[in-house]
């Protein structure tokens, strides 16, 4: 019969001259990411962190203020204004891209043969550069000649002026992000295909209905999904950019017929503040407010999911 020795408590065990060589190349392959990570990553980090208690515009050196970049962003106007169109913009986006994209996954899930095709369909939008997306939406809404206002003509509606009227900047902007919604169908479309049949089967023997069966077998089993795609949506709407500053802020003629303050954003709000008027400490400060937001959004959310994501195999 096979004895076992125990090994005493505290002690380590040797690795092999194996395990050490291969050790070794391990940290050799990760070595150009970890190298990438400091230089392009955490040594910036650090540099803004330090550029947010200064007064720094590029061309002097950077003059300790302490807290003052902090005092301004609390009482400037023009930043709780892009804050606002900010948190606005994403609580009506991030809603909408999840339930349409539901939609569009259980639809998909329905098609058949046919669905490779509609995958790539849905997705090849993903793929257009964010430059190109902003310049396609400033035609698609441009009042007089936009195909959106002439198609709702033809139906007898007067199409609103999207990039003019303050009022319809939003909506205009929440409809060119429903452009990009292609990639959070394939994830949502690939969870469901996940959702074993027994259980819809089981549910149905139960006299379970079609809403019964999706409220009680289709969102748990795929709330995995949607709260990673929640939070990943929610990040990128807190940080949205090109888009729409390519619509409204890198057209000379489109800043002339507008009022920028409804489509100030922070993140363009921010990149004017550094690059615009180099003001690189208060921009710094701003980067980090909105670091701290995304944080506490995001830490709110996964506390969260701990009541309403069910992961398969635990215990609940």
């Amino acid at each position: 019969m096979a004895t076992v020795t125990a090994e005493a408590p505290g002690r380590r065990r040797r690795r092999t001259p194996l395990a050490r060589r291969e050790a070794r190349w391990a940290y050799v392959f990760l070595a150009p990411w970890i190298v990438g990570f400091l230089i392009f990553y955490a040594g910036p980090m650090v540099a803004s962190l330090w550029l947010s208690f200064t007064e720094y515009d590029v061309i002097n050196e950077p003059r300790y203020t302490g807290l003052d970049n902090y005092r301004e962003l609390m009482s400037d106007p023009a930043v709780a204004r892009s804050l606002g169109n900010t948190v606005y913009y994403t609580a009506l986006h991030v809603p909408l891209v999840m339930l349409i994209s539901l939609g569009l996954a259980l639809l998909l899930k329905r098609v058949g043969r046919l669905q490779g095709f509609f995958r790539t369909v849905f997705y090849l939008p993903v793929m257009t550069p964010a430059v190109a997306v902003g310049i396609l939406f400033l035609l698609l809404l441009n009042t007089q000649d936009g195909l959106i206002n002439r198609v709702l003509g033809l139906v007898g509606i007067d199409g609103p002026s999207w990039t003019t009227d303050p009022h319809w900047v939003m909506p205009g902007i929440i409809l060119m992000s429903l452009w990009s919604l292609g990639s959070t169908v394939i994830i949502y479309l690939a969870a469901l295909q996940n959702v074993p049949r027994d259980l819809y089967e089981a549910a149905a023997i139960d006299g379970a209905g079609a809403w019964a069966r999706f409220r009680s077998v289709t969102l748990p089993m795929i709330s995995g999904a949607l709260f990673f795609t929640l939070i990943v949506n929610t990040i990128a709407s807190l940080q949205m950019f090109t888009e729409v500053y390519t619509m409204y802020f890198g057209n000379r003629e489109t800043q002339n017929t507008f009022n920028s303050d409804a489509a100030s954003f922070y993140v363009i709000h921010l990149f004017q503040e550094a690059f615009q008027f180099l003001h690189m400490g208060f921009a710094s400060a701003m980067a980090w407010l909105l670091f701290v937001i995304i944080l506490i959004i995001t830490l709110v959310q996964v506390k969260l999911s701990n009541r309403f994501v069910y992961y398969e195999g635990e215990d609940k």
